[in-house]
């Protein structure tokens, strides 16, 4: 019987080597993580810097509450700062209660077979599908709807009915209401992802606990899943919901005017929703604009104080960009310090 050969032991020297070696390798990888993570910085900072001394002097209370003009001077963004509010609230009402519902069964009702694997293959690449696309979508479906209305569709209908004067065009055509339901296929895989990442993280056994004291499955999701996936549940919304605020490429594909001297339903504030209470129903259904549009608009024009006045609106649209972020980054913080399990 053979004797087994052992390994020859390395000698002082070389692992001496070996060791200053792998230092080295650990400080070269280090610096370079630092200069990818200050570079990025850097440039930001250059670029907010560059904005924000374009848009001074220009960035006051007359900029934000004045409609657009085709004098610089006189130029607002108070119709699209009112058109980008109305877009998000209508693209909330519809892609969260969606998005989150299909989480949920998905992850909480649904079985493992070829069908469900295929629809979370699906939107897992639904997710990174260019903003384009579904502005042409959109443009197809919700503002021609396929061409079914009108003079030369198949149903003769102009509009529905709804209140006082407040109709609903049939096609929905350029308006509030097209605008919020492209956004709302947008950023429906994100927030359907994000929900079930969120819903997958809460640990099975506070299910099975749950289903072991009698309760049963929709008051285990209810009081047990949901409140403890809310926290990442709540950050990927308001993450889309940001992403939805800036977006313009579907947005001008589905014909979203640009240049606009009033708000959605005319509604410039509270006294006219008390003077006339169907404005609120016209508005979804009116034409309309928003930050990014009006920033585009003015990046086109020829006079050079409009680069001021895009500066202004660039500002304005950061913003409201940072205060969504910071708010995702507040609710999650709270929520966490809530969580006991």
């Amino acid at each position: 019987m053979s004797t087994p050969t052992l390994p020859a032991a390395p000698s002082p020297g070389s692992t001496a080597h070996e060791l200053t070696h792998g230092r080295r390798e650990n400080r070269l990888f280090e610096g370079l993580c630092a200069v990818s993570t200050w570079s990025s910085v850097a440039v930001l900072a250059i670029l907010l810097t560059s904005v924000t001394y374009q848009a001074w002097g220009w960035l006051d209370w007359q900029f934000l509450t004045s409609f657009d003009s085709r004098k610089p001077e006189r130029a607002g963004i108070f119709a699209g700062l009112l058109g980008s509010c109305w877009m998000i609230v209508i693209t909330i009402l519809f892609s969260v209660p969606i998005g989150v519902g299909a989480a949920v069964y998905l992850e909480e009702y649904a079985t493992d077979n070829l069908l469900t694997r295929i629809i979370r293959t699906n939107l897992a690449n639904l997710a990174g599908v260019p903003s384009i696309v579904y502005g042409i979508l959109g443009l197809t479906v919700f503002v021609r709807m396929f061409g079914l209305f009108g003079e030369q569709g198949v149903f003769q209908i102009e509009g529905i009915p709804l209140w006082g004067d407040a109709v609903i065009p049939l096609p929905f055509g350029r308006t509030v209401i097209a605008g919020a339901l492209s956004l709302s296929l947008l950023i429906l895989p994100v927030i359907i992802v994000a929900a079930q990442e969120a819903l997958r993280a809460v640990p099975p056994s506070l299910r099975h606990a749950s289903l072991a004291l009698g309760a049963t499955r929709w008051q285990t999701i209810r009081h047990q899943v949901l409140p403890s996936a809310l926290p990442g549940i709540l950050t990927g919304v308001i993450l889309a919901i940001s992403r939805a605020f800036g977006e313009t490429a579907p947005l001008v594909m589905i014909g979203a005017m640009t240049f606009v001297r009033f708000a959605p339903g005319k509604i410039t504030s509270l006294e006219v929703v008390f003077d006339d209470p169907s404005s609120l129903v016209r508005a979804p259904f009116d034409t309309f604009t928003v930050i990014p549009i009006q920033i585009f608009n003015w990046v086109r024009q020829a006079k050079s104080d409009f680069q001021h006045v895009a500066a202004a609106g660039i500002v304005v649209l950061l913003v409201v960009l940072l205060v969504l972020n910071g708010l995702a980054i507040y609710v999650r913080h709270r929520s966490q310090k809530n969580l006991r399990w």
